[in-house]
């Protein structure tokens, strides 16, 4: 069984199924429209319609901090490993942050592997939930081709008139789905709605930067001297919003942090940016990317292009952000509309 359907009547009970077995993370609303994953008991404290939450997912499966090892320098520099797990349910995550996951997901499963964060992923179960209009001005989704479900879940649910259409993409979605038998079987009426709403979700989400995807990379390649990147350079205050909200940004940083006694201590990682200005220093003090319009212009082409050469895909997921959270007011969408206007 690939699909089912969930009556709205019964989404509270299947909530509370899996709040009885799992540790339950969804998007929970903050002050002035804001919001954030967090636990969840119930149905009540999930916000199903929300714009993108200030931090992705991506907290859940690489942790801002997380500890690597803990050593003993009394006990002939003793060493332990240290793998930080915990099962839980993701819910509510929007098709833009699904091709966030995705993308991780590639990165951290290219050689060599990271084992921590492929241990991290096997305890998390994704639960997906389909966005039927545009969340704000920020989203480019249908510029990056993240506006529709391509995978990288467990369960899906999209919101018909009285029902939850459910895409059961893993064993452990059809699992959640025989267990809680709530659930029934997809009717043909059901599907003709489906097929309907994203018939029109097609014409309503479009590209919102005159530009097709596959000429994205070649933009990027063409305009690597664009005086684009200096006016940037001249907004930017190099805080790392940008990267620290993004659900691509994998930089991370490797410390060692002592106790006082200097005896014991621990190995953490902890995540870094490419917009600090010393992330690009090297041995003698060289600093390859020194300048703001440097380190901006490097940001997007991870985004747009030196990624998308590695792995074929682009590592931007339309979610808005970097955007939405710059105080400097950079906007990616009029960022690539003026590269676009200055290359003709």
């Amino acid at each position: 069984m690939n699909q089912a359907l969930l009556s709205k009547s019964r989404l509270a009970d299947f909530v509370s199924y899996l709040v009885s077995g799992h540790k339950l993370v969804a998007p929970v609303a903050l002050q002035e429209g804001h919001f954030k994953f967090d636990g969840v008991h119930c149905l009540d404290e999930i916000s199903l319609k929300h714009i993108p939450t200030i931090l992705p997912p991506k907290k859940y499966f690489m942790p801002q901090r997380s500890t690597l090892l803990t050593y003993d320098l009394s006990k002939n520099q003793e060493m332990e490993e240290i793998v930080e797990l915990e099962q839980l349910v993701l819910f509510g995550v929007h098709t833009c942050d699904l091709a966030g996951i995705q993308c991780l997901n590639i990165v951290f499963s290219d050689h060599p592997k990271d084992l921590h964060y492929l241990a991290r992923n096997n305890f998390i179960t994704v639960i997906g939930f389909e966005c039927s209009d545009y969340c704000d001005s920020f989203a480019g989704c249908a510029m990056l081709h993240t506006h529709l479900p391509k995978g990288g879940y467990d369960l899906f649910l999209t919101e018909l008139a009285d029902s939850y259409y459910i895409h059961i993409n893993t064993q452990k979605g059809e699992d959640m789905v025989d267990e809680s038998s709530l659930f029934e079987a997809v009717t043909k009426a059901a599907d003709a709605e489906l097929d309907l709403l994203r018939s029109r979700k097609r014409e309503l989400f479009t590209s919102e930067v005159p530009i097709r995807y596959q000429d994205i990379p070649r933009l990027f390649e063409e305009t690597f001297d664009s005086d684009v990147w200096s006016q940037l350079g001249e907004k930017c205050l190099s805080c790392g919003n940008c990267t620290t909200v993004c659900p691509t940004c994998f930089c991370f940083d490797i410390l060692d942090e002592p106790e006082l006694d200097l005896t014991k201590g621990e190995r953490v990682r902890v995540w870094d940016s490419c917009q600090n200005e010393a992330f690009a220093t090297v041995a003698g003090g060289e600093n390859f990317r020194r300048k703001r319009m440097e380190r901006q212009r490097h940001r997007f082409h991870r985004k747009f292009k030196y990624l998308m050469d590695r792995y074929g895909r682009l590592f931007c997921t339309g979610c808005g952000r970097c955007s939405r959270s710059c105080m400097a007011g950079i906007n990616l969408k009029r960022t690539i509309s003026a590269l676009i206007e200055e290359r003709g």
